[in-house]
């Protein structure tokens, strides 16, 4: 195999610099570093020749005109995969990748653990009403603490939406170190394989309705965007709270901006947002009751590091014409099968 014939490209940053140490320590990969602001000049050549992209997760950190859609792939026709930095792929037109034979992977599961801690920390956070607290000290004298009596989370109720990596590790916590009971919903998975992952199968309005925190833990598709809304809001209980760890456009942020200003929920906690970061004007930031943070769940130095080296090795696998293990478009795998073959001279297994 000659040198450099494997051509990857990324624009602005990896998830870690594991990345491009494992990938350039093959002499047949070349990986290539572009930034929002390449001239077409210097980013031409590249994407032209690109048989890969390793694409940053976070939608709004990406030029537009950096997004894995239709537009971009007319610009790089030897394109076989796109892979994401992240678990998500907000960046990437899925449909337009498979129409065009290329294959989407992303690193599910490698930040898992993160993800997971920080929604259970949020929770935390809210019920012992530690940031109400913490708020009223710094800008008020004699606290009432009595005004800020918080519940325990022991033996409650939480509901997950997504049971996946994420999801399933918020299970875990929370049965293992609180007691909790668990409900979950999610339609790619049976009673059976819930049960395994230590859940309730139940439907999204009874989950809403019987659960004392909601957690979104599911990617953001067609059928999720806008899944969590007034009438969602509304299903809930008065003392629950709400915590999202997902993406941003699954839940409706002005419905949950009247939902808090209403009373109809106790508090909430947001990592994702339509906007990111959010602006500080934004309605939800205004409440003392919302624990915020921007997009920083998964942002752990072991969870960088595990995300850039499992990106790099699925990279791999897939130039040497293995089937990656975290396929997103499993569909395409003909066509872009075809195309590896065309490409390189030897089909993938």
């Amino acid at each position: 195999m000659s040198a450099n014939n494997k051509r990857v490209f990324y624009v602005k940053y990896l998830a870690h610099e594991v990345y491009a140490d494992i990938l350039r320590a093959r002499p047949d990969v070349r990986l290539d570093r572009l930034e929002n602001e390449s001239a077409e000049e210097i980013a031409s050549p590249i994407l032209a020749a690109a048989h890969a992209y390793q694409i940053g997760a976070a939608r709004d950190e990406l030029a537009r005109h950096f997004h894995a859609d239709a537009d971009l792939l007319a610009r790089a026709p030897n394109l076989l995969i796109v892979s994401s930095n992240g678990a998500g792929y907000d960046p990437v037109d899925v449909e337009a990748c498979t129409a065009a034979g290329v294959l989407v992977v992303n690193q599910s599961g490698g930040n898992a653990h993160s993800v997971a801690e920080h929604a259970l920390g949020m929770m935390l956070t809210l019920s012992k009403r530690i940031l109400e607290a913490d708020r009223a000290l710094r800008r008020e004298a004699n606290v009432n603490r009595n005004a800020l009596i918080g519940t325990e989370a022991q033996g409650r109720t939480i509901g997950i939406v997504g049971l996946g990596h994420v999801g399933r590790r918020i299970a875990e916590l929370c049965r293992g170190l609180l007691g909790m009971k668990v409900l979950a919903y999610d339609p790619y998975l049976s009673a059976a394989e819930m049960a395994a992952r230590g859940a309730e199968k139940v439907e999204l309005d009874d989950l809403l309705r019987r659960s004392d925190y909601v957690s979104i833990n599911c990617p953001l598709t067609r059928e999720s965007r806008g899944m969590i809304g007034a009438r969602e809001f509304a299903s809930m209980q008065p003392h629950a709270y709400f915590i999202t760890t997902a993406r941003g456009f699954i839940h409706d942020e002005a419905a949950l901006v009247e939902a808090l200003r209403e009373r109809r929920i106790a508090g909430a906690g947001i990592d994702v947002w339509s906007k990111e970061p959010p602006p500080p004007d934004h309605p939800l930031l205004q409440f003392d009751n919302v624990l915020a943070s921007p997009h920083t769940a998964g942002v752990t130095r072991e969870a960088r590091a595990n995300m850039g080296r499992i990106a790099a090795e699925q990279m791999l696998e897939a130039l040497d014409g293995k089937r990656p293990a975290r396929v997103v478009n499993p569909e395409v795998w003909p066509g872009y099968a075809g195309r590896f073959e065309r490409t390189f001279g030897f089909a993938p297994g």
